[in-house]
């Protein structure tokens, strides 16, 4: 298999009834009147310290980066880009999904060979959707909306990057410009996919990315015991601690650890009848992107990420 021929499998199952339910039946955005009238620049929105690196970056320097909080590296040539890495991409390259079989067939299941001698360019995204610093923040959350991506480069006329907007940063600006009324209930995914107490972290990576989420509850008897992300994931590679879990350096050693032992236990959650408001609030203190929706016996009955918040802060009232 040459180096630089990568497979090419899809990240993960986009949310379609997610994103459907908040679109016209001519499949555009519907969108409140309010958003189209936004006065804020991308200008403002996107200016923030950018994490970058080049096609020929080794995948452990490109998930040490990571590991220090970015969702994602641009990826430049001459600071033109020319493509994006995103968590969700090495959560699948880790033992997730087809990216995996890199690791078992060209490195033989060597978790640093995997790393050092694979380049950012096997898993990066070509081509990805972007957006011009002069465009309108309406145009940006119609590119979030139909293609189901929660975090767009922001570049100038000629390539040159300038920035990056993710959906917390359209949802900060949204939040409170408007009292919206809307309960949990109404905006929560649900049921939810979650993995049992006792899975393996292969088993919840496969999972993830089986069905396109960052992010999935650890349940028992369907009592909520904590949740995992494609963060955790990155910080768990990307400090090393993975490393301390295999003698051989086989990563099938690693991926055998019970997701109980990399699991958030502290979480965010709330009754269905909590004001959206409330939640965006509890979101923002623990700096989190997803909130789980319980019932008094702390019984699992949806969750809420920010891109269903976004959503119903973007959307047209019927």
């Amino acid at each position: 298999m040459s180096r630089r021929s990568p497979v090419k499998p899809s990240i993960g199952a986009p949310r379609r009834v997610e994103k459907h339910r908040w679109l016209r039946s001519d499949g555009t955005p519907n969108f409140e009147d309010r958003i189209y009238k936004s006065t804020e620049e991308l200008e403002i929105l996107a200016k923030k310290p950018v994490a970058k690196a080049s096609p020929a970056t080794p995948l452990l320097e490109a998930i040490e980066e990571m590991a220090k909080g970015y969702r994602s590296l641009i990826i430049t040539r001459s600071d033109k880009i020319v493509g994006l890495l995103v968590s969700m991409h090495l959560v699948n390259y880790l033992g997730g999904g087809e990216y995996y079989k890199i690791i078992a067939e060209r490195h033989r299941y060597n978790i640093y060979s995997a790393l050092e001698k694979e380049p950012v360019e096997t898993l990066m995204e070509r081509n990805p959707i972007v957006a011009y610093i002069d465009e309108k923040l309406v145009n940006v959350l119609e590119k979030m909306v139909m293609h189901g991506i929660g975090i767009i480069p922001v570049i100038l006329r000629d390539g040159t990057v300038y920035g990056v907007i993710t959906e917390h940063d359209i949802v900060k600006y949204l939040y409170g410009k408007a009292s919206t009324g809307i309960k949990v209930e109404e905006i929560m995914t649900t049921p939810v996919i979650s993995v049992e107490t006792g899975s393996t972290l292969k088993k919840a990576m496969e999972t993830m990315v089986k069905y396109g989420f960052r992010r999935i509850p650890v349940v028992g008897d369907n009592i909520v015991l904590g949740i995992l992300t494609a963060k955790d994931i990155i910080q768990y590679f990307g400090t090393h601690e993975a490393f301390k879990h295999t003698v051989t350096g086989d990563i099938r050693e690693i991926l055998k650890l019970p997701v109980d032992d990399l699991m958030r236990r502290e979480l965010v959650a709330v009754k269905p009848e909590t004001d959206l408001s409330e939640l965006v609030r509890k979101m923002f203190d623990k700096n989190v992107g997803s909130a789980l929706v319980v019932n008094d016996k702390m019984e699992l009955l949806g969750i809420v990420t920010e891109r269903d918040v976004l959503y119903a802060l973007a959307a047209r009232r019927k």
